[in-house]
């Protein structure tokens, strides 16, 4: 415990306290607001505001933003530490690369680059699908592979709601059973198309797009957060259409057209009076009762170094994924996964993202990868999920394979030159000026599936500030990781090579053992997963504890295995859903929503 803190204030109770206000706490805490709850939400991080933090003029800082990061949470504050095997002994990561915990007011949903994914029905039930389509055998030793307890058709009013709020941009391809042409025709049902329409193509999407439809494939512009047109949201919020700067991903936005917390949710929860947040505040643990199985609120340190307790009758967490799971474990929340005997489920089946695909140099073009936003890509989803027959393949899952035009900041390309390129001096530059107008990425982002191996727990030698253990990870690309990439890659190369690509350089991140420098993803999944059962699960359907009633756990921990999809649109779905059952069903009844 820090010096200084001597004794514990304890505020006036509220029926919920929200820990970490982003995406998911900010869409919990309008809706328990607006029910007329008294919300009060905890955020470790400052205050962020559109107008006064990220004004154009601030915001296209590559160095200070996406160089320095000074918009994620500083390792030196608290960070991670990371293994890939059981045997091996977990150090900790001193410097951010795939691991981007938000610090702030928006959380990660202030610097994500935008891309506002659905899951396919595949993802909700890869086990019960893969057994039925394949048979038991097809999946390998070691998977721990399991439902979510909910399926693609009930949570899709929640999907259109969080893109009604979010203000998505993009083209329908199957609307109530009905394919159309030019949309994802691989999606999921949908009630009905996108709020606004799909962002402008540059000439690189252009070339994939074509190339793409020759070898048959079905392209599609992707749903983005980056909105297209002028839009005013379900809450009253207003929007303006995207610039195309190029500056997301790691940033904000000063141009209230990226989809964030603090551009479509928070400026009509901040002037309800049944709400409060309190910044630079961290909550240490959930408080139970003496019986184990309520809580009665949350006692988190000021920045000050004063200790308080926030009394509540709900307590919601919603913080970053990695930090739900260490609260549950600091708290004493569910039985702990213990990797030996298999039991336990806290820490249970993380996940991260595989990706391959190929980097694609030309002779002539003119790209200008300037235009840009973060989520600006023509995707073929022919070889993601199961969509595709893997029958005669040695893996399942896949991937969505896109052409993506997110940057094109100068010192993020300066290394996409060519193979045999010097690293610096005059034939470095005369590369560089040339590759930049004539450089692509093709982009598979790809499944991953839970495995005995890969979990999360609390470090036994490595403390943070306060003198609680760091939560530590176990990670590597399993077997069917691995192979699912190099099948990915091959494809991208296919296309590539169709594009008469003048250089092609394969790539594949599962090729070699996982690290926190890889930068091909940010997505860390799992870890307090919900289910059906609670002997896999920490949460029921309604991501409601199954050991503390009044405990509610939001965000991308619940996901028992990873699409080849980013995970924003789920994480926001997942909420939905969650809080109207609170409101529904809860507030009258408190008690279990699920029978064990």
């Amino acid at each position: 415990m820090s010096e200084g803190i001597v004794m514990l204030n304890i505020r006036p109770k509220v029926d919920a306290v929200i820990v970490g206000l982003g995406w998911s706490g900010s869409l919990m805490a309008e809706e328990l607001t607006r029910a007329g709850l008294n919300v009060v939400a905890i955020e470790r991080g400052a205050w962020r505001d559109t107008a006064t933090d990220f004004p154009p003029s601030v915001d296209t800082d590559e160095l200070r933003w996406a160089l320095r990061r000074e918009i994620l949470q500083p390792p030196a504050v608290e960070t991670v530490t990371f293994r890939n095997r059981p045997d091996e002994q977990a150090l900790p990561v001193r410097g951010w690369s795939c691991f981007q915990f938000g610090w702030n007011v928006g959380g990660a949903g202030t610097h994500w680059a935008g891309m506002t994914w659905r899951f396919s029905p595949f993802d909700f039930q890869a086990y019960s699908q893969t057994v039925r389509r394949y048979g038991r055998e097809k999946i390998l030793d070691g998977m721990q592979l399991q439902d979510w307890g909910i399926t693609y058709e009930e949570l899709e009013p929640y999907y259109d709601r969080f893109e009604r709020i979010a203000g998505t941009s993009g083209k329908a391809g199957n609307i109530q059973g009905l394919k159309i042409d030019g949309g994802n025709v691989f999606e999921g049902a949908r009630s009905r198309d996108y709020p606004t329409p799909p962002l402008k193509k540059t000439r690189w999407l252009e070339i994939f797009e074509q190339t793409a439809k020759t070898m048959h494939y079905h392209p599609f512009q992707i749903p983005s957060g980056n909105i297209s047109q002028a839009y005013v949201n379900p809450l009253g919020i207003r929007m303006a259409p995207c610039t195309y700067c190029g500056y997301c991903d790691f940033f904000g936005c000063g141009n209230w057209s990226k989809s964030s917390p603090q551009a479509c949710v928070l400026p009509a929860v901040m002037k309800r009076g049944n709400f409060e947040v309190l910044t630079r505040s961290e909550v240490l643990k959930v408080d139970l009762a003496e019986d184990g199985k309520t809580a009665i609120g949350v006692t988190y340190i000021d920045d000050k170094g004063l200790m308080w307790q926030q009394p509540a009758a709900i307590v919601v967490i919603s913080a970053y994924q990695m930090d739900n799971v260490r609260l549950l474990l600091l708290s004493g929340i569910g039985q702990p996964y213990d990797h030996a005997s298999g039991t336990g489920v806290v820490g249970r089946n993380y996940t991260y993202q595989t990706c391959a695909g190929a980097d694609v140099f030309f002779e002539d073009e003119h790209l200008n990868p300037f235009i840009a936003a973060g989520a600006m890509a023509v995707q073929i989803d022919d070889f993601n999920g199961d969509n595709f027959d893997h029958s005669e393949l040695d893996f399942i899952g896949g991937a969505g394979v896109m052409a993506l035009n997110t940057s094109g900041r100068p010192i993020g390309m300066a290394d996409q030159v060519p193979p045999g390129t010097p690293r610096w001096g005059s034939a470095w530059k005369k590369a560089y000026v040339h590759s930049y107008q004539n450089v692509g990425t093709i982009f598979g982002q790809g499944t991953s599936f839970p495995h005995r191996d890969s979990f999360l727990d609390l470090d036994p030698v490595y403390k943070d500030r306060h003198g609680r253990p760091l939560i530590r990870v176990t990670f590597d690309f399993n077997e069917n990781d691995r192979r699912m990439a190099r099948f990915i890659e091959a494809k991208s190369v296919d296309i590539a090579r169709q594009m008469k690509a003048a250089h092609i350089v394969p790539w594949n991140s599962a090729a070699t053992s996982s690290t926190p420098r890889d930068q091909r993803s940010s997505h860390t999944i799992g870890g307090a997963v919900m289910g059906a059962d609670p002997a896999t699960s920490v949460l029921n359907k309604y991501l409601q504890s199954w050991d503390v009633h009044n405990v509610f756990v939001l965000g991308a921990s619940a996901f028992p295995n990873n699409g080849g999809y980013n995970p924003t649109c789920t994480v926001g779905a997942t909420t939905l859903m969650a809080a109207q059952a609170i409101k529904e069903r809860y507030l009258s009844n408190p008690g279990p929503l699920v029978e064990a």
